[in-house]
């Protein structure tokens, strides 16, 4: 379910998953295993994530 939100946050600034790994300093490919749900972020990647979207983590969270 993390995963769908991450890929909803992702087409709501109409990034591709490239867009969001270099906006986060992240792999890309990480990012894909994120939102097939394949692996679960740890919380300080939560917290890159919410920060990268100008979210809290609660905000990441909630609804999942």
């Amino acid at each position: 379910r993390f995963g769908q939100k991450l890929r909803k946050l992702r087409l709501q600034r109409n990034w591709t998953q490239t867009d969001v790994a270099v906006h986060l300093g992240m792999d890309r490919s990480f990012l894909s295993d994120l939102e097939r749900g394949k692996r679960e972020p740890c919380l300080r990647t939560l917290e890159v994530i919410a920060q990268g979207f100008e979210v809290t983590v609660s905000q990441l969270l909630s609804r999942i």
